[in-house]
């Protein structure tokens, strides 16, 4: 079967008729969460770039130290390789996120090969670099290779809003969400936006980048 892509707002369409075919909790809830955002950005170092930015802080921190690389013009290999120590402190980099970088930086990786693996193969391709876990591996699979069948298990917002979504007693683990999602395949990358954009309303506050 041809590995499905989220391109264009057409393909959130589509992903939303399956969920609201298959789980009735879903045709439920989707009319209230209006239009699920496309999200999509180019692939390719900054997009992973962004991704570790964004690693346990709130969006709004994310934002500025995002904006202050952007005008530090630190969003290259190349330009994180030649930075100092300071510079990549002043864009508000903490310690361990200046070493990720210029680890994957100095990593050679061919992001363009990415494209043509499977979505198994290119998330170990990224762990296998400083600072990338499942998540992080995962966010960039969704947002930048487009994959449309990618959930994030591991994400407390996602679980926090299955949660309220389907009344669970207790947060779902990633292994009982992963479960929960089978039904959504093969879109489940647009599970996980309508489970982020419930949780906004839910929680009344952003859950991912």
């Amino acid at each position: 079967m041809p590995r499905r892509l989220i391109s264009t707002q057409d393909d959130i369409t589509e992903g939303c008729a399956h969920l609201a075919r298959v789980c009735p909790v879903w045709a439920k809830v989707l009319p209230q969460l209006g239009k699920l955002p496309l999200r999509r950005r180019d692939d390719g170092f900054e997009a992973i770039a962004s991704a570790i930015v964004g690693q346990q802080i709130s969006i709004a921190a994310a934002g500025a130290i995002w904006a202050r690389m952007q005008d530090a013009g630190l969003l290259t290999e190349a330009a994180i390789r030649a930075a100092s120590d300071d510079d990549l402190r002043v864009a508000g980099l903490s310690r361990p996120k200046q070493r990720y970088l210029r680890g994957i930086a100095e990593a050679g990786l061919d992001w363009s090969a990415l494209r043509d693996m499977d979505d198994d193969d290119a998330i170990a391709r990224l762990v296998a670099l400083p600072g990338i876990g499942i998540w992080t591996a995962e966010i960039y699979l969704k947002f930048a290779l487009g994959r449309a069948d990618v959930l994030a298990a591991g994400d407390l917002a996602l679980q926090e809003a299955a949660r309220i979504m389907y009344d669970l007693p207790a947060r779902p683990t990633p292994a009982v969400l992963r479960k929960l999602a089978e039904p959504w395949q093969p879109w489940r990358a647009v599970a996980a936006r309508g489970l982020w954009a419930y949780y906004r309303i839910a929680k009344g506050r952003e859950g991912t980048l």
